[in-house]
């Protein structure tokens, strides 16, 4: 079984994907249903089959919304996402994964394969079951970072599987079917566009689930929480930018602009997480760095909610998403007006030499200046300090209520103890230190404390996916080298040659390798009398496969012929027959470069690197000094990288 696969782990996450799945598949009914019932009210002129149709829509209708509504409490169940461990930490929102539908390449790949390749289909049975298998295995990830390999191994190979079988302007004919990752609601495309897109998607999902499981009241699962958020931030703005026109919602740019936006504030909520850790300090100017912190986490959230709240993204959003933004903005901005208090009641009062650092970072900490008496003497006045204090935490406590209110709105969160939890212990603790503070004999009016400038010393990054990470090799790699064997190339099909060696050698000159073409016939040779062409690729000899071919391998194939000469097969490329003389002269001129441009994707390792060209220069130079004397030909005539033969 692939490694990174995990299908039968019955935990309650997969539970929730098989739910979602079936979901799925009851939507996709409904909505066939749907769209009959809608046809034959538009055909029909009888009356009563109007009415009778007309009540079946209803229905039908009544059903789509049910299964929405079971779908969007999936969507929601975000605890079972969440680590296992005893402290508290707030609630993450992850993503569920896009489901799919099996696909069967066996025929329509073995079809391609004879028709396009010339090759029995039936030979590449094995590769494009193993294709199969791994498109199989990556519909259950697990969620770890093998998980992830397997994603992105399925990913790259998709990159091979279109070079091999999706021409330009032509489909395979199959359609790739998947589901939208929020509403269910199923799509397919021809375009292979959809099925890379769609697996992007999942990576940007599974990282989101990786983020929302680790264990936030340590240092590494902090640190592995932003890591995950921020490649999930990457993947959803990689696929913004490379796909448009996806057919499903939650692959449209509002919708990616939204997952970006929210991987981003809950990259902003752990460095929050991440500074209260390390702040075992109490002291003045970490207190104001706290405050400032959490107002920026609150700025963040109160962008994703302005987001998800604009008209062609909130009737697809989770409700309880949209609402678990709202809660967090309102508790982050409620925190920072705490940490301000904090700073101002808790800590001494500035000495001599504290007190130019603490006045710099103090003027730079509201929006607009607390009114009141300068700064210089509010830090060194303990009564003054307790006033703004208080009216700081008045605007807290009136921020946690608000929280509160808001979560208390919606009935998928309400069921959620963990987020009640902390929203409730936060407010308790603005409170207690609201009575602690408060004297019977204040009688001045607590004023309207000025917001915290949002302030962050650790600005989340996008990450954006690095596919080189996961090395793959094209499945498909016995169809030939991709630079001459792919989709968007046309040949003529193959021709046998019987060709034996005059006194001269063969008569043609030879270039590159993998494969080796035939890039010049000298007239009347034995090349030439054989049928040879300028600009035929050498794809046998004597009956081995050459395509992969090394020049020297080649040439070694050649020279061991004796008497009865040699069977080679060749073919050519449509569209590159031979060049007019003119030009044959230029390119004898040229270091016959121009056959190198493609030698890139030759090699095996086409995404990696192309070390042919740099060895292949050396290998001709030295065997032209060795046989210069053999041929009585001026090597003026020949390229930099062809040698005569």
């Amino acid at each position: 079984s692939q490694q990174g696969c995990d299908p039968f782990a019955q935990t309650q996450r997969s539970k929730l994907q098989h739910r979602r799945a079936r979901i799925n598949q009851q939507i996709n009914k409904e909505m066939r249903m749907r769209a009959g019932a809608e046809n034959l009210f538009r055909a029909t002129s009888n009356h009563k089959v109007k009415e009778t149709v007309a009540l079946e829509l209803s229905y039908v209708n009544s059903n789509l919304q049910l299964l929405k509504e079971e779908l969007e409490e999936l969507n929601s169940s975000v605890d079972v996402y969440q680590n296992d461990s005893e402290s508290i930490s707030v609630p993450m929102i992850p993503l569920g994964l896009k489901e799919t539908k099996e696909l069967d390449l066996l025929a329509p790949l073995k079809d391609f394969i004879s028709e396009h390749y010339g090759e029995e289909g039936i030979l590449f049975e094995k590769e494009i079951k193993e294709f199969m298998e791994l498109r199989q295995a990556m519909r259950t990830p697990s969620r770890n970072e093998a998980g992830l390999e397997l994603l992105m191994e399925y990913y790259n190979q998709l990159y091979f599987l279109d070079s091999r079988f999706f021409p330009p302007n032509k489909t395979l004919g199959v359609f790739f079917h998947w589901y939208d990752s929020l509403t269910g609601v199923p799509s397919h495309q021809r375009a292979l566009a959809f099925e890379k897109g769609s697996v992007l998607f999942n990576i940007g999902a599974l990282h989101t689930q990786i983020g929302a499981r680790q264990d936030r009241a340590s240092l590494p699962g902090l640190n592995q929480a932003i890591d995950a958020f921020q490649k999930a931030a990457g993947a959803f703005n990689y696929l913004k930018e490379n796909f448009s026109n996806a057919p499903s919602l939650d692959m449209s740019a509002a919708s990616l602009n939204m997952l970006v936006r929210l991987m981003v504030a809950q990259v902003q909520e752990c460095v929050f997480e991440k500074m209260t850790l390390l702040c075992a300090q109490h002291d003045f100017l970490s207190r104001l760095q706290l405050a400032q912190e959490a107002a920026r986490v609150e700025d963040v959230y109160s962008l994703v909610h302005q987001t998800m709240t604009q008209a062609h993204v909130k009737d697809y959003v989770p409700f309880s998403w949209t609402t678990m933004v709202h809660v967090k903005s309102e508790h982050f901005k409620a925190l920072s007006h705490y940490f301000a208090a904090i700073a101002l009641c808790d800590c001494p009062v500035a000495s001599d030499a504290e007190l130019p650092a603490q006045e710099k970072a103090f003027i730079q900490f509201h929006i607009t200046m607390p009114e009141g008496p300068s700064l210089h003497v509010l830090l060194q006045d303990p009564e003054e300090r307790r006033k703004l204090g208080k009216a700081h935490l008045k605007k807290a406590i009136m921020k946690h209520e608000e929280a509160m209110r808001i979560h208390g709105l919606c009935k998928i969160l309400r069921k959620m103890d963990i987020l009640q939890e902390v929203l409730s212990f936060a407010h308790k603790r603005s409170l207690s230190k609201y009575s602690e503070i408060d004297h019977e004999e204040d009688f001045f009016e607590t004023g309207d404390a000025p917001d915290i400038h949002p302030k962050t010393h650790q600005k989340p990054e996008i990450k954006s996916p690095s596919f080189s990470q996961v090395k793959v090799t094209d499945l498909f790699h016995r169809l030939g080298p991709l630079s001459v064997f792919s989709a968007k190339n046309k040949w003529y099909p193959a021709r046998r040659v019987h060709l034996r060696r005059g006194e001269n050698g063969f008569g043609f000159t030879l270039r590159g390798d993998s494969p080796v073409l035939i890039a010049g016939v000298i007239p009347g040779g034995c090349a030439a009398e054989a049928g040879l062409k300028e600009g035929d690729y050498i794809i046998s000899v004597n009956g081995k496969d050459c395509k992969w071919s090394k020049h020297a391998e080649v040439v070694q194939l050649l020279k061991s012929t004796g008497e009865e000469g040699v069977e080679i097969i060749v073919i050519t490329l449509q569209g590159s027959e031979g060049p007019k003389p003119a030009e044959k002269k230029a390119a004898a001129m040229s270091s016959g470069s121009g056959m190198l441009k493609s030698n890139k994707e030759n090699n095996r390792k086409s995404l990696m690197n192309s070390k042919s060209a740099s060895t292949l220069l050396v290998w001709s130079k030295k065997s032209k000094r060795s046989k210069k004397s053999t041929y009585g030909v001026p090597f003026t005539a020949v390229g930099d990288n062809e040698v005569m033969y």
